[in-house]
């Protein structure tokens, strides 16, 4: 590859943008029933996350990321563990009350660190007051806050469309004589977005939460927002469509049941609301390909979500092809203004340390953490939790879609309940006497350690932070090489992906040597890039 125009300061001119706090951000995912118990019931609490919050900043031994964002904490009666809300506007008793929100709130921003929530605008809890009233009657003035829709001539569902989680989208329900549509569980029934008072519903919410102090959501499944109008059979299948949770095809194409064009509309709506909110964002959840989601960024007009997950690269074997494609696929597609967002496990997939390899820990976080964009850590990963073994899980499970593997308890320590809990956990722990945060935090070369330095080094390089992303080919068969260049600092970054060492060819970089930033390895000082070698999943980033 050819570096002409590279020594080219203004070429790569990246200018601060004050009101953007989460450009180049690390943002850390907790579970609340998993973080930390404060009052040993054995499930996680406010509380017990306002006792950790020194792990995550605020301390010489904190992570130091920008951002705490918490997974629904909202009464439900947990058919889908949070995400079907019974009271969009109070706390679940088991987390605790608004009065410890509100503590949790002012905790983080004493420490410098934003709170964001989960906003799941695309259905309720059948226990949720809207939609007892909704089913009261044909006539009830919430009824068409609501799908509802006759049956078929013979009697069957109104439309072929599948559940994210098997069976049929729609419910029978007998006392007045009509389906009503769910996406994803029966006990989840789906807002009729179509309806601008269901609209106007859900931005009291956000205002609600914004006035409280949040500074932006997560919204959940956004994609499923819309439905057709004409209730329209989806085609056959025409290509995979994976969806969160599932981890296999959903069997038909969801052409008129999910990823509508509408679905904007509600997009633009909820960034109205936070626009009246400055410094707030909106961080998009959509299983759609990289294509499609830019569309959910605006195509850069900045009237939908500040930020939506790109989800190619969790979903990336570990092989250098596929990592390969799925960043530059985000690199050439997003909008000029507006950075990719990257996570690379989460409470809806199989932890990477499990998918990838515990071997190959340090190298994804080196990934992860020097990508262009804002990185989103899922709580554990620092220290190499891996999924639970199906053989210590509870049957029946507690989540039925299968993802209690990736959802146990955070390991602070060796000790029985694993610094969680002085109770009986809720979920089992996992190897928690080899991989935990007191253990890993008196040991320089742990996995800890690196996410701390990697936060730290992205922290104080304005390459790394806001930099722009160019990358290298054939530099080695087994490694991805990519330049990140702001103003005038260059920082090269290699990560060796497999599982030998690798002779890089850095012939087309226009320098002699590199002084070391961080590294997965001991590397440190002046390396010089006529005869670098790197060892097996190791990665380093260099100060050109």
């Amino acid at each position: 590859m050819s570096t002409a125009g590279l020594t080219s300061l203004e070429l790569f001119r990246v200018t601060p943008k004050p009101d953007r706090w989460w450009d180049g951000a690390a943002i850390y995912q907790v579970y609340p029933r998993s973080f930390a118990d404060a009052d040993g019931d054995g499930v996680g609490d406010l509380a017990g996350i306002a006792n950790r919050l020194d792990h995550l900043a605020g301390s010489d031994r904190s992570l130091g990321v920008d951002a705490l964002w918490l997974s629904p904490i909202y009464p439900s009666p947990l058919y889908d563990f949070g995400y079907d809300i019974s009271d969009y506007t109070d706390i679940a008793p088991e987390y605790g009350t608004l009065d410890d929100f509100d503590a949790l709130v002012e905790a983080c921003h004493a420490r410098d660190l934003r709170l964001l929530m989960d906003l799941v605008p695309c259905h309720t809890s059948i226990e949720h007051p809207w939609f007892v009233e909704a089913r009261s009657s044909r006539d009830n003035p919430k009824r068409d806050w609501y799908i509802w829709a006759d049956p078929e001539h013979d009697g069957g569902a109104p439309s072929n469309w599948e559940a994210a989680f098997g069976g049929s989208t729609w419910e029978w329900d007998e006392a007045t004589g009509q389906f009503y549509l769910h996406s994803f569980y029966p006990e989840q029934p789906d807002l009729n977005w179509r309806n601008p008072a269901v609209a106007e519903a859900m931005a009291d919410v956000m205002r609600f939460w914004f006035r409280r102090g949040v500074d932006g959501f997560r919204v959940d499944a956004i994609f499923a927002a819309i439905k057709d109008a004409l209730l329209r059979d989806n085609p056959p299948d025409r290509r995979p469509h994976v969806i969160p949770g599932i981890g296999g095809e959903a069997g038909q194409d969801p052409l008129w049941s999910m990823n509508r064009p509408d679905v904007h509309d509600v997009i633009r709506h909820l960034r109205a609301v936070a626009d009246e909110f400055p410094g707030r964002v909106l961080v998009g959840e959509a299983y759609v390909p990289m294509e499609e989601l830019v569309s959910y960024l605006g195509n850069g007009r900045g009237d939908e979500f500040h930020l939506a997950f790109n989800f190619e690269l969790l979903r990336s074997p570990w092989e250098h092809r596929h990592l390969t494609l799925a960043i530059e696929r985000s690199e050439a597609l997003h909008p000029p203004d507006v950075q990719p967002t990257y996570a690379i496990s989460n409470h809806d997939n199989p932890r990477h340390a499990t998918r990838w390899g515990s071997e190959r820990a340090r190298a994804a976080a080196f990934l992860l953490l020097t990508l262009r964009g804002v990185a989103v850590l899922y709580a554990g990963e620092e220290i190499g939790m891996i999924d639970a073994p199906e053989r210590i899980l509870p049957d029946p499970p507690f989540d039925r879609a299968g993802r209690d593997a990736c959802r146990t308890p955070m390991q602070w320590n060796a000790e029985p309940g694993g610094g969680f809990t002085n109770g009986d956990p809720w979920l089992p722990l996992v190897d928690h006497e080899s991989r935990n945060v007191a253990d890993q935090s008196g040991d320089p070369d742990s996995l800890l350690h690196l996410y701390r330095r990697l936060i730290k080094a992205r922290h104080e390089s304005p390459a790394l932070a806001r930099g722009h992303h160019r990358s290298f080919f054939d530099v080695a068969p087994e490694v991805l090489c990519y330049l990140r260049q702001a103003d005038d600092q260059r920082v090269l970054c290699l990560v060796n992906i497999g599982d030998t060492a690798a002779d890089c060819d850095l012939s087309a970089v226009a320098a002699d040597a590199g002084e070391v930033l961080v590294a997965t390895s001991d590397r440190s000082g002046r390396v010089s890039l006529g005869d670098l070698v790197l060892g097996p999943g190791e990665g380093v980033a260099l100060r050109l």
